[in-house]
This record gives C-alpha cells, structure tokens and sequence, in this order.
C-alpha cells in the first residue's frame, strides 16, 4: 500500500501543520506502509505534473495551513491540476484524507473545502483532523493531540485497507451531469513544460505578438485576393457601360478604400483603355469606398453628386470630373 502526502504550506519551522503530518507519517510507517511526501512549495513550478503522482496510490493526504484566508494557494492550484490533468477514473478509486491547521480563523471552512473539492473530482473524502493552533509548543507538549493525529493515521489505513464504502454526495451527482473538462493527454514533462511557458511573461507576450503577426498577414492575403477580384469585376463593369464622347480625351485614376492597387481609366475619343498600370499624368484622381462605387454602378448615385455629398473625393479638373456622367451611364 502507498499513500502520498501534499503539503500546501509554506514549509515553516513552527508550522503546526507539519508537525501533524509527521506524526501520521510515523504511524504509517509502523504499519508498514510506503509514504512519499510532496513539499507543493518546493515544486511550485511543476504543480501541473503532479497529478500524475496519484496513480501508483491508494490514498492521498492533502494537508494545508490557514494563514489568513484560505486553504492557500499551492493547495489550490494543485486541486485546479487535478481537475484539468488528472485521470478522473483513478482519482474515483482513492481516499483522501484532509489536513488542515489553522493560525488564525477558518480550519473547518479550510477542511471542508477539501472534502467538497475532492469530492467534485469524484474522489473519496475520509475523516480528517483539523485545529486551531496559534503556538507550536502547546501542539508538542499535548500528548492528546499527538494521539489525535496518530488516531486519524490509523483510522485512514483501515478505511482504505478495508476499502469502506462511503455514501454517494450531490457534489458528485452534479459532476457527473454538468461537468465539461475533458482529459488532457500530456505527459508530466509536458505539463511542466506547458506551465513554464505559461508562467513566462516574455514567451507569452512574443507569442501573441507572432499569432497577431500570422493573423494579419493571412489577412492581407486573403483581403489582397479577393480585392483583386472585385477589381477585376470594377473594370468590367467601366467598360461594359462606356459611351463615346467625339473628340474627348481625358485619364482618370480611381482609388478605392482598402485597395492595394488602384486603376486607371484612358479614354481617347472611341478608344478606353482600363488597367492597373500607372499612367504618366492624370487629369482626374478620385478616392472613394467599395460601396459607394456600387451605388454609382447600380443607377442610385452619380459620380457629380458623390463628390458634392462629400463620399468621394477627387483632385484635377472638375470639368473632365464631370464628364464621366456621360461617358459612363450606368442608370
């Protein structure tokens, strides 16, 4: 039989808790039990590996000390661990005993946390001990409360050698419905590895930097592609509804909003010429959105009134401006 012990306090000489823990450890040991002891603050770098310490066990002792308020925060984020990288099906095999020394006020609140935690994982909750101790020396010069610790030793080792069945509890009915973890399949190293990254500022911070990089370039791709295509459809559509005026001559460059290009129109009495190509010398240049473009295209707007409403702009000659009326009649 194997029983591991997770010690959430802050590894004090004067911590009561410790020294409840090494009494059981003594009484476990005379029954010839093998027990290994996990210090959570001397391993509060690799906590998320942890959890995969519990399958070669049969019973858990989680001991903590309330400080301020609390069961504390290595305790906690062992539990976190075990919700989201434990193997609940083992977790439902094993017994836990809760621990829970108190210096100031909250050990009953401290122990039923544990108890309610363990039992929202699926496991099961054996009767601990816990206590309200502000000096040390009244804990090692009671002899009571020594045997109250080995007591609870004893009690422990039966109920897992005997494997006592406990009653089912709602918290264990409500984990069962609404439940929506699912196990990560990660090994220790790799949910080591996972936490450091997690706990480096730097490494986080690069990479939502190079996720927002990939996410802008991709992006522009596709926002380039499909821009390029309604060009296309935009040059079209000129030539399409192109009138001739005798003897004008006049070029026309056209920029859209969030366009990489823009295009140019030539027009030559009966000649149009339409591309992307850059022309020498513009008479007209004009800026205007996608959607009023297709406004103008499909006969609500034309282009005189888009410049007099303000949602087109254009610099050269308002006179070859006005022309495209004529030249392009799209109503």
């Amino acid at each position: 039989m194997k029983i591991n012990i997770y010690y959430g306090g802050r590894g004090l000489i004067d911590d009561p808790t410790l020294y409840i823990i090494n009494k059981m450890e003594e009484v476990l040991q005379e029954l010839h039990i093998t027990v290994e002891k996990y210090q959570l603050y001397e391993q509060k770098n690799c906590i998320t590996s942890l959890p995969q310490t519990l399958k070669d066990a049969e019973g858990v002792i989680l001991a903590t000390t309330i400080e301020w308020y609390g069961i504390g925060g290595f305790m906690q984020q062992f539990l976190d661990a075990c919700w989201l990288y434990g193997d609940k099906e083992r977790i439902a095999q094993l017994y836990m005993c809760p621990v829970v020394m108190a210096t100031t006020y909250g050990e009953r609140e401290g122990k039923l946390n544990l108890e309610t935690a363990w039992e929202i994982l699926g496991g099961q909750p054996c009767t601990g001990i816990c206590g309200y101790i502000t000096d040390l020396a009244t804990l090692e010069m009671n002899e009571d409360y020594a045997r109250l610790a080995e007591k609870t030793a004893e009690n422990f080792y039966r109920t897992i050698n005997q494997k006592l069945p406990c009653f089912p509890t709602s918290n264990q009915a409500v984990k069962q419905k609404i439940s929506t973890t699912q196990n990560v399949n990660l090994t220790p190293q790799e949910t080591e590895q996972l936490s450091q990254y997690a706990s480096d500022d730097n490494y986080v911070q690069k990479t939502k930097e190079d996720i927002k990089e990939l996410a802008s370039l991709f992006r522009n791709m596709m926002g380039e592609t499909t821009n390029k295509d309604q060009d296309a459809g935009l040059i079209d559509r000129f030539r399409s509804h192109f009138v001739p005026i005798p003897g004008f001559r006049g070029n026309y460059k056209i920029v859209l909003e969030n366009s990489q290009q823009p295009f140019f129109i030539e027009i030559d009495q009966d000649l149009l010429n339409c591309s992307i190509e850059s022309t020498e010398k513009v008479d007209v240049e004009i800026q205007i959105s996608r959607e009023s473009m297709n406004e103008i295209f499909e006969g609500k707007m034309l282009f005189q009134n888009a410049f007099m409403t303000g949602v087109m702009k254009m610099k050269g000659d308002f006179q070859t401006l006005r022309s495209l009326d004529q030249l392009f009649q799209f109503n």
